[in-house]
């Protein structure tokens, strides 16, 4: 038999022999090869430019690059021109989504080298403030990985969230992107009245919600699907390639900071880190849904120590801090984020050098995409939880 065979198509209302004839392949097989695809650069809303390019073979991934640099913008470079007091204006910047956690880490390494002791208040008032942005991040991340997968509800229950919760810190901070609420010593202000009971009354309100997220999202068969055994990470890969936050949790490896090198006043309350079993895109989402049910616990802890006093420190109309370098890491909503400051004695940096979570948590893309089906690509590359002002600093 030919590998050609001859068949005929018929339209409604046509007789047989009326129709079109068309051929159709027997056994023979179509020859295949390698594409090179790129996704992007595209600006998908709050993630930024961001391309990837794909060596596809049929529906199988070879190989992903991701391709960075679209967004620099000379964050570090920049500091160099800025006194010790002004830099937290840029860097609560390129992870626009944790304005007070990248400020909080500069705060703290200049303070360090000027072996500053900052009022107990603040340091309270600092932990609340990173708590609620860390939540704050961690919802639109909820959201959004659901709205790529094809569920748009989740999406706007986190947006109700996130509104309630920049409420909230507008009316301390007065801002609700970029706060610029620390500053050197301590807080710009202190917190307004009735602050702490709309804090606390918050706290209730998302605890009483979180079931939603649970059952829309975890507890749903098509999330499930599109996430359990998909792009699973080993930890020791993980280790080995510098990730962290969420995505090393759900490894199984339990790094926090605030808890294997606390700041502020983190060892004086209990902080719970949640991890995963299979480092899979499951985990990754798991992770992250449940780290900010663990900042709600630490939010009530911090309502309970809060203590009077004053927020800041008086300083003089000209900060030097003193010849040498310093470092210092936080626990940044998405992973670890690390400030290496250098001064040469005078009013501006010598050198900043940040180690920033979303570079290091992209560098998993090529091991998790490669040879995998090209369908799970979004479902791989949304579960890895980055901002790409992050990266191109």
């Amino acid at each position: 038999m030919s590998d050609l065979e001859t068949q005929e198509a018929f339209a409604p209302g046509t007789a047989p022999g009326e129709g079109i004839a068309f051929e159709i392949l027997g056994d023979a097989e179509f020859p295949t090869a390698d594409m090179s695809l790129s996704i992007g650069p595209a600006h998908p809303a709050t993630h930024g430019v961001f391309r990837i390019v794909l060596e596809v073979s049929g529906e199988r991934i070879k190989s992903a690059t991701p391709v960075i640099g679209y967004m620099h913008r000379g964050f570090e470079k920049l500091a160099e021109h800025r006194d010790f007091r002004q830099i937290k204006a840029l860097v609560n910047r390129h992870d626009w989504l944790s304005g007070f956690s990248n400020e909080l880490g500069v705060a703290l390494a200049v303070e360090k080298m000027l072996e500053m002791e900052v009022p107990d208040r603040a340091q309270w008032i600092r932990m609340l403030m990173a708590e609620w942005n860390r939540i704050l991040n961690h919802l639109m991340f909820v959201g959004s990985y659901a709205l790529e997968l094809g569920a748009i509800t989740p999406m706007f229950y986190a947006f109700r969230e996130r509104e309630d919760i920049q409420h909230l810190m507008e009316s301390a901070t007065g801002g609700r992107l970029h706060f610029t609420y620390n500053q050197v010593g301590g807080l710009k202000v202190d917190l307004p009245k009735g602050f702490m009971r709309q804090s606390h009354g918050l706290s209730k309100l998302l605890r009483s919600r979180l079931p939603d997220y649970k059952d829309l999202v975890l507890g749903n068969e098509i999330f499930q699907a599109r996430t359990k055994g998909i792009g699973p990470l080993p930890a020791d890969v993980g280790l080995s390639i510098g990730v962290s936050g969420p995505t090393l949790q759900a490894t199984g490896v339990a790094e926090d900071s605030r808890v294997t090198e606390p700041y502020l006043k983190y060892g004086e309350i209990d902080v719970h880190v949640p991890v995963g079993e299979n480092g899979d895109s499951f985990d990754r989402f798991y992770c992250l849904l449940h780290r900010i049910e663990a900042s709600l616990d630490i939010i009530d802890q911090i309502h309970d120590h809060m203590p009077a006093g004053p927020v800041n420190q008086k300083l003089p109309k000209m900060v030097k801090a003193p010849e040498g370098a310093t470092y210092v890491r936080t626990e940044n909503p998405l992973g670890q984020l690390g400030y290496w400051l250098e001064s040469d004695g005078g009013r501006t940096p010598w050198r900043l050098k940040m180690r920033t979570p979303s570079f290091s948590n992209v560098q998993a893309i090529p091991y998790l995409m490669q040879d995998t089906l090209f369908p799970d690509a979004i479902s791989i590359l949304g579960s890895v939880f980055f901002v790409v002002g992050d990266i191109d600093r």
